[in-house]
């Protein structure tokens, strides 16, 4: 009888060695599933996993990270762009560099992003107990500080024996790559077992393939689905991430040009069709376009395609105000699928897209419902133009001209970055996306402090293709470390740092609720105690160049696009700094967000908003 080969390897090396061999395919189409590993090292990792990827480092590729927090965000930017085909790994110390990881990684969990995260942990032995950075639980010796990762992760170990790992590492494999299930995936690896050797099966080294599977929709839910779209008169399609995750544009496409059913996109489906596209009506939801804004409230057919229908997107359920609104909702999850009481088609989003289009053939929407949306959006692009021209060259620019600015400068290749504060409002209202991965908006979590880090994971992901974050200067100061890592790894990023003195997106929904725009406004205390005196004389744009990167000031639209080109061109970490004039009050909210007003007070300001709130909340619908 043969024995089995092994090979004897600590846990930490087995593991970095098993994940260079893990692929995933979809299509014929393969690609390395753990394309490489961010890191910061201490106590709890430096001598485990730390050794490992130096043993292995020509197998693993290492990114030398600042913030616990920022490398789960490159690392969910590295999978984003990537259609969730690639992953990276983030490992850290124990303790705060364990924590920092939450905020990330529900982030990638809420946005169904795959990141394998590896913090190390107390020792399983407990032979040095209490040891640096240990949390004491009283009751529970078992609990670290690493189980608050166990609500954000879509799956959650803790590796106490070296032979542990061996099933573990398949099961976090599989929901890595099953595109229902995905999201933050954690394997807390205690310091001793990191350094233990044991003798590995070889199998476990092998290469292996993890197939991302396009489940088809079921027959009785796709004729029930046909019969639906041939029954409404003003079918909207909402478009939202998982028509990118699942490549699915095209798909959409052939669709809606047999259809004519208009398409509105949710923050994470934007660029679904193209911009120019004459079924494409922009956002949709509170940060939504007019036009989508309008069609929604008179729908009689909402059919969201990869879509969990957050509350920016339904408006707080005010949006759909049809008397007789029904919703077909296409989802690689049964979870979503059955949001608002909707028919189902629980399946792939292109598999279930190409299905539909080869169901009905011949429908077509109604001409006069197609003229009527398409002159919305001809008059949504009226406004656009608007409020990106600058008459004056030679002005201060507004936030939206500095958008008008980079419209003009960017190609179709092209990706721009954001995820809080009053520009996604506006991007997701104004940004002609020109390509299905142009428009990069983390809007799950809203996440300040994702923009520069997740510049970085994209711009691994997609050599050579320009890469813009665009940056306010609330955000800036949360998270600017990754700078640095991009000077490191010459990743020539580009960073558009819009100077506003504060906090412009939550100063205005503070003024809308009652609460007076207080804490919101970066300037110095008066003797009142508010912060209502001269701006601070904070110069982030001389912070972005002690940090390594080149930076262009901006003063006038000018400049403003002189520097553009400039930043496009280089091949080094770039910032163009531009101080904004106060933004009007052009672009109000076309649809309402349900933020609870104070129902008692003694100030004017929140008596008046309790007042428009009762009136908005009025208008919210059960869909059942």
């Amino acid at each position: 009888m043969s024995v089995a080969a092994t090979r004897r390897l600590t846990t930490a090396q087995a593991l970095v060695r098993f994940l260079a061999a893990q692929y995933t395919e979809r299509d014929g189409v393969r690609h390395r599933l753990i394309a490489g590993t961010w890191g910061i090292f201490g106590h709890g990792n430096v001598a485990g996993l730390g050794q490992a990827l130096v043993e292995y480092r020509e197998a693993m590729p290492y990114h030398q990270g600042r913030n616990e927090q920022a490398m789960v965000h490159a690392a969910v930017g590295h999978a984003r762009q990537l259609d969730r085909l690639s992953a990276q790994a983030v490992t850290t110390s124990i303790g705060p560099g364990a924590t920092n990881l939450v905020t990330g990684a529900a982030l990638a969990t809420i946005n169904r992003l795959p990141v394998l995260l590896l913090p190390g942990d107390y020792f399983a032995s407990h032979t040095a107990d209490p040891l640096l950075q240990q949390l004491e639980h009283p009751v529970e010796a078992d609990v670290s500080v690493n189980d608050a990762l166990r609500p954000v992760s879509r799956y959650f170990d803790r590796i106490n024996r070296p032979e542990a790992l061996l099933a573990s590492a398949l099961k976090a494999m599989r929901v890595l790559t099953d595109p229902a299930e995905t999201g933050a995936v954690t394997l807390a690896l205690p310091q001793d077992v990191q350094a233990e050797a044991y003798d590995w099966p070889e199998e476990f080294f092998a290469d292996r393939i993890w197939r991302v599977r396009r489940p088809a929709p079921d027959p009785a839910e796709l004729a029930d689905a046909v019969q639906l779209i041939r029954s409404a008169a003003r079918p909207l399609i909402v478009a939202g991430g998982g028509v990118h995750h699942s490549e699915a544009e095209g798909a959409l496409k052939t669709l809606v040009d047999a259809t004519g059913i208009p398409v509105a996109s949710t923050q994470a489906g934007k660029g679904a069709l193209r911009h120019d596209h004459p079924a494409d009506l922009g956002g949709i939801g509170h940060t939504g376009t007019a036009v989508s804004d309008e069609l929604a409230r008179t729908a009689d057919l909402v059919i969201g395609v990869g879509t969990r229908y957050s509350d920016f997107t339904t408006a707080s359920g005010t949006l759909f105000q049809h008397p007789d609104v029904r919703f077909l909702n296409l989802n690689i999850t049964a979870f979503d699928a059955h949001k608002l009481a909707a028919g189902t088609l629980v399946c792939d989003a292109r598999a279930g897209l190409t299905a539909l289009a080869e169901a009905l053939p011949g429908h077509r929407v109604d001409a006069a419902y197609e003229t009527e949306y398409r002159a919305g959006k001809a008059r949504w692009e009226e406004t656009v133009e608007a409020v990106f021209r600058a008459d004056d060259d030679g002005a201060v620019p507004t936030q939206t001209q500095v958008l008008g600015a980079l419209d003009a400068v960017v190609g179709d290749e092209d990706v721009v970055i954001n995820a809080a504060g009053s520009l996604p409002g506006d991007l997701h209202k104004l940004w002609r996306a020109r390509s299905p991965r142009q428009y990069h908006l983390e809007y799950g979590y809203s996440c300040m402090g994702y923009e520069i880090p997740a510049a970085l994971g994209v711009q691994q992901a997609a050599p050579g293709t320009p890469v813009w974050a665009l940056v306010g200067d609330g955000t800036y100061l949360m998270n600017p470390t990754e700078i640095v890592t991009a000077v490191q790894e010459n990743l020539p990023v580009k960073l558009v740092l819009v100077q506003n003195h504060g906090y412009a997106s939550i100063g205005g929904l503070s003024e809308s609720v009652g609460a007076e725009r207080f804490g919101t406004d970066y300037r110095h205390r008066v003797a009142d105690g508010s912060f209502t005196g001269a701006p601070l004389p904070v110069d982030l744009a001389a912070n972005a160049a002690s940090l390594g990167m080149d930076v262009l000031r901006a003063r006038t639209v000018r400049e403003l696009r002189e520097a553009l080109v400039t930043a496009r061109a280089s091949t080094r970490p770039t910032c163009v700094y531009v101080e904004t004039a106060p933004p009007s009050a052009a672009l109000p909210a076309e649809a309402w967000w349900d933020v609870p007003v104070a129902e008692v007070s003694a100030r004017e300001a929140a008596t008046g908003a309790r007042k428009a709130y009762e009136r908005a909340v009025a208008d919210r619908r059960h869909h059942l």
